[in-house]
């Protein structure tokens, strides 16, 4: 079992693998489905669709950043992140995670957003979204719905979460 994961952009030849640890991972098809429907959406960003591989080269892990909005101001969402099952527990979600948010600090993104396991994300950074003023337009738990400051220099927004319509919310 390695103990740092290999992470880099996703390819053209990783969209089945993409697509199997999605449904791997969760029990419908619905991650996998909103992965295949935001590449097609303008909301799709290159450089940041990650994924992790295990030593022989397999893709085990994954995890999506795809542009969002906050009123008007652009936004990341982070979603889904995905370890197939066999690996789960091993630091392949923290590796791919991780690697995603620096891809979208080198590109000067400002913000991230999560809807996520509120014991999970905070390790990355993220805080409760509604501490910055940002809330989605649907109800969800306070803690569950997380923001990530990526740069404190720039001016960071307040206001309502706008979804990808492939997120359908």
């Amino acid at each position: 079992m390695p103990t740092t994961w290999r992470t880099r952009p996703e390819t053209e030849l990783d969209r089945d693998a993409v697509r199997a640890v999605n449904l791997a991972a969760f029990p419908t098809a619905l991650e996998a489905d909103l992965v295949d429907a935001l590449r097609q959406d303008e909301a799709w960003l290159p450089g940041l669709s990650w994924v992790a591989e295990a030593a022989d080269g397999t893709v085990v892990g994954y995890a999506l950043l795809t542009r969002c909005r906050v009123d008007d101001s652009p936004a990341l969402a982070l979603a889904p992140v995905a370890v197939h099952p066999d690996h789960q527990r091993r630091g392949v979600g923290d590796a791919v995670v991780r690697a995603a948010l620096a891809a979208a600090r080198t590109r000067g993104e400002p913000l991230v957003l999560v809807l996520g396991h509120p014991e999970y994300y905070p390790r990355f950074g993220f805080t409760p979204a509604s501490e910055r003023g940002i809330a989605p337009t649907f109800p969800v738990p306070d803690e569950a719905m997380m923001a990530l400051v990526l740069d404190e220099a720039a001016p960071i927004p307040s206001g309502t979460i706008h979804y990808p319509a492939p997120f359908g919310v």
